[in-house]
This record gives structure tokens, C-alpha cells and sequence, in this order.
């Protein structure tokens, strides 16, 4: 069983090690424009890094769920990709919102395109196990070609 969540686990973990290294630089900044908790204004810096790390808190659950369905009843192969692809806009939104607000915008709209995809194969995956409809598609030539893709 592992070799089928083994990818999955690798994004999931590499996902909390992101959210550390975003949880850290908040406290870095806190220290570099001494903001003491529970302020959370202060130098506009400080208020970016701040913004940016509760922005890919507030999404983080809603990714890992995403991720274990989409991995789970689509393929786990496709949303490891898709989350990989999601972490590394998140750092990018991140760095940029640190910068200027107006640097997050790219990276933002790839990470809540690559949300959707999420999405999408996680439905995907759930209709394919829930309505015998999957059954009949699979058996079809484009269904037989698509196979390879649909976790049984």
C-alpha cells in the first residue's frame, strides 16, 4: 500500500516544510522590526511577510485535502505533479508578495489554476468510483486509452 500514497506522502510532508519555512520568516521579521506578538502591523515589510505566510495558511488545508482525493480515486502520479507545481507557486506568491503586493498576482492565479486541477481530478476521481457510468467509459476505446491514467 505505501507504493500507492508514497508520492502523495512526499508532497504532503514537502507542503509542511513549507509552511514552517513561511512561519519562520514571519518570525525572522518580527525580530529584524521588533513587532512583538500578538501585534501584527508595523513596518510594511514585516506586514507583507506577515499577509503572505496567513494567505498560504488559510489555503494549506484545503490543498492537502484536494491533493489525497484527487491522488487517491484519480492518480496519485498526476496530483503529486499538480501539488509539486502548487508548492512551488506558493514560494514564488510568497517571495513576491514579500516584495511588493502587486508580485504576488502571477504566482497567485497559477497556484488557485492549479486548486482547480486539483479539483477536477478529484471529482473526476470520485464520479469514476461512485456512478457505474465509469464502468461503461472505461470499457469504451478512449476510456481503454484513459485507463492508464484512473487509479482502479
Amino acid at each position: 500500500m505505501r507504493n500507492q500514497i508514497d508520492l502523495l506522502a512526499t508532497v504532503t510532508v514537502l507542503g509542511v516544510l513549507e509552511q514552517a519555512y513561511f512561519a519562520l520568516q514571519v518570525i525572522s521579521a518580527r525580530r529584524r522590526y521588533k513587532i512583538s506578538p500578538p501585534e501584527t502591523t508595523g513596518h510594511p515589510e514585516f506586514e507583507r511577510i506577515f499577509r503572505a505566510q496567513v494567505n498560504c495558511s488559510e489555503y494549506f488545508p484545503i490543498f492537502v485535502s484536494l491533493l489525497w482525493v484527487a491522488g487517491i480515486f484519480f492518480h496519485q502520479g498526476a496530483a503529486a505533479a499538480a501539488g509539486l507545481l502548487y508548492l512551488c507557486a506558493r514560494l514564488q506568491y510568497f517571495h513576491g508578495y514579500a516584495r511588493a503586493p502587486r508580485a504576488r498576482l502571477g504566482p497567485l492565479y497559477a497556484s488557485a489554476r492549479l486548486l482547480w486541477l486539483l479539483l477536477g481530478l478529484a471529482v473526476t476521481g470520485l464520479l469514476g468510483h461512485f456512478l457505474p457510468l465509469g464502468a461503461m467509459v472505461a470499457s469504451t476505446g478512449l476510456g481503454r486509452r484513459l485507463r492508464l491514467l484512473w487509479v482502479s
